[in-house]
Formats: C-alpha cells, structure tokens, sequence
C-alpha cells in the first residue's frame, strides 16, 4: 500500500495489524506516562512532606506541558514524519523516569513534570498520522478501537506495575523498572521502525493540499472538532475527579465500591470501544451521527444518575453503561475528525483538536471543582450531562462541515 495513500487496495490484514499493534503498545505508554506521578504521591507526601496542592501543582504541570506541545508538535510530525518524533517522546519518558530515580527535591520532580509532558505531548498526531496513512482505510474503525483500548490498558498496568515493583525494591527503583520497560517499547519500535514510516507534507503536491502551515487553522470543522473535545473531555474529567465523592455522598457507598464504580466506568468504557470498533467499520459515513447518538445517550444515563431514581445499587450499573456508551463512540469520533483533516495537515490538525482534551482536563475540576464545595453533588452530574449534550451539537456541526468523503 503506497504512503500516505487513500488506501482503496486493501493492505494483507497481517501488514494493518502490525501497524495497529505497535500504535497500541506506544499509546499505552502515552497513558502510563500520565500515571507516573500521580501513583507516588503517597509516598512522596511520607518522604518529604509535601501538601496535596504542591503535588496536585506536579500534575497541571505534566498537562499544561502536554497540551501546550500537543498543538506545536502537529507541525514537527507533518515536517519531519511520525516516527522520529515518536522514538524521541520514548527517549524523554526514559529521562523523566531515569531523573525521578534519583529525585531529592520538588523542582526536580517538576523537571520530571516537564520531561513527562513533553515527552506525552505528540502521540495523538503522532499515532493518527501513522494509522491514517499506514491501515487500509476499510480497518480504520478497527485500528481506532485498537488506539483506544490499548491507551485504557496503559492507565490499568500502571497501578499494578507501580505497586509491585515498589513493594518487591522501593519507589525509586520502581521508576527506573519503568525506564527499562520504556526502553524495550523503544527497542521494539526501532526494530519494526519501517512499519511506521510516513510521508512528510514537503511530499504532498495534490492541488487540494494544504497550502500553508497555519491555513487549516482558518477551517472552521477544525475549531467545531477542538470545542468537541474539549466538552466531551469536561465530562470526563467530573467522572474521574469526582465520581468517588459524588456516590459516598449521594448513595452513602463505602470508598471500596465507589472506586469499583469508577473502575467499572472505565472497564466498561474499553468494552465500548471495542463494540465501537465495529461500529465505525460498519457505518462509516455516519460517524458524526453516531457519535452523536452515543453522546445522547451518555448524557442521559448520566443525567439519570443525578436523579438517584435507581437508588444507590442501580446508579452504580448506570454509571458504568454511561462509560460503555461513550466508549461506543470513541472509534467513530476519531474517524469523524479523519474526515474533517485536509491532506499534508494530519498531525497539525490531530495536535491542536487534541489539545481540547488538555483543555477540558484542565477546566473541569475548576469549575466543577466549585459545585462539590459547596454540597451539588446532584448537580455536578447534571452539569456534567448537560456539557456532554453541547458535544453533541459540536459532533454534528462537525458532519455537516465535513467535506473530506468517508
């Protein structure tokens, strides 16, 4: 199959899956690297005694970083290709890890921060720009749902990685495990290097080629793709903050079975998008109406949950059919955004409309943040719904500004 080509001859289902396997495993890194931090603050809070906020600070730092570098590195991806610049982001978890080994101060772990987030900042141009031009458009569903279950593994592996290793040596040798598992992903990559090459937009002269680096920015699909993520990522960002709280307070759960609750959200979740996966094969050219339509239903199964009309027991299955939803809809929601990216833009288009997941991260606990102090659990849902529902007019004024056929 030619690079970067529309892919109307199937490649061999061999030569895609490869493709989509070392996508997975170097995503699933990506989420793992989101991790690295956030699973010592315990530990860090006993050994140097550092506050909550000094540590939460550590995290925004990791994003600010990674959002920031996510909408620049589209424009490194598209000049240079994908490859070199996912080999460099496996070398700059190995520093951020191998620099936490030997960690003794704060701003040190802020250099960690900074080294963790840049190194994070390009995978989603990265892997996209890599699967659009290197899998059979008709498995492009497929690969999706593969992108995305492989990142929720990386979130799941962490804890357990984490945890064990700290137990069988301690949290320092623990991060210097992780830079050895980092360098293996790396090795792997290296070794399969020709199964991600890409071409470079300097490579592209068909006339409808973007003709200047920052004209997509003058598209407004873009933008309507960028406000998508951002509130669809809100409503995520309320279910991982503060879900636990909101089923202890609401239901009077124990914190055992509010954090299975969330656990089975994200199970769930993964269990979507494999669903999805064939979903978006399935029907192609309506993505953003099924992404729609999963969003819909999210937000009213979330809404639901608010209502308590369940009772505790229910709300907690309700909440993890929330997360099966949304997960439904990731495959096609990346398909929908293929859809809406010119050609030579793949990895400036991926990086600024992906940036709006560091965005909505970065604005949800803050604005919701102040609902929970003041006692509206209730309330913290429903407003959670009803921005999840604003992403569904966001996912259908993408489709109806698509001009790129499926």
């Amino acid at each position: 199959m030619p690079l970067g080509s529309s892919a109307v001859v199937a490649a061999p289902w061999r030569d895609d899956a490869k493709v989509m396997g070392l996508v997975g495993m170097a995503h699933a890194s990506s989420h793992f690297s989101h991790l690295l931090l956030p699973l010592m603050f315990p530990v860090f809070m006993q050994d140097f005694g550092w506050s909550f906020s000094e540590l939460g600070l550590l995290s925004s730092l990791f994003f600010v970083v990674s959002g920031t570098g996510q909408a620049c590195a589209g424009f490194v991806v598209d000049r240079v290709g994908a490859r070199p610049v996912l080999f460099m982001s496996q070398m700059l978890f190995m520093a951020a890890c191998l620099l936490a080994f030997t960690a003794d101060s704060y701003v040190t772990l802020m250099a960690v921060a900074v080294l963790a987030g840049l190194g994070n900042a390009p995978f989603h141009p990265v892997d996209f720009t890599i699967l659009n031009q290197r899998v059979s458009t008709a498995r492009l569903g497929y690969a999706f749902s593969v992108h995305g279950l492989t990142g929720n593994l990386g979130w799941a592996v962490a804890p357990a990685f984490f945890t064990l290793a700290t137990a069988l040596w301690d949290w320092r040798h623990a991060f210097l495990a992780a830079a050895c598992v980092y360098a293996v992903v790396l090795a792997v990559l290296v070794w399969n290097r020709a199964h991600l090459l890409t071409t470079t937009s300097q490579h592209s002269a068909s006339a409808d080629v973007v003709p200047s680096d920052l004209a997509f920015m003058r598209l407004p699909v873009v933008w309507w793709c960028f406000g998508f993520f951002l509130l669809s990522t809100v409503t995520l960002a309320v279910v991982q903050n503060f879900s636990v709280p909101i089923l202890k307070e609401l239901h009077g759960v124990s914190l055992e079975v509010a954090s299975m609750t969330l656990t089975a959200y994200m199970l769930f979740g993964a269990l979507g998008m494999l669903v999805g996966g064939f979903v978006a094969a399935r029907f192609p050219a309506m993505s953003d109406r099924v992404v729609a339509a999963c969003m819909s239903s999210a937000a009213i199964l979330m809404a639901l949950c608010a209502s308590g009309l369940f009772g505790h027991i229910g709300t907690l299955w309700v909440l993890a059919m929330t997360g099966f939803a949304v997960g439904v809809g990731g495959p096609s929601r990346d398909l929908m955004i293929k859809k809406a990216t010119p050609k030579g833009a793949t990895g400036r288009v991926y990086g600024l409309v992906y940036s709006g997941l560091d965005v909505g991260f970065a604005l949800s606990p803050v604005v919701f943040g102040f609902f929970m102090d003041r006692g509206w659990y209730s309330a913290t849902l429903l407003g959670a719904a009803f921005v999840l529902l604003l992403s569904v007019v966001a996912a259908l004024g993408v489709g109806r500004r698509t001009s790129v056929p499926a």
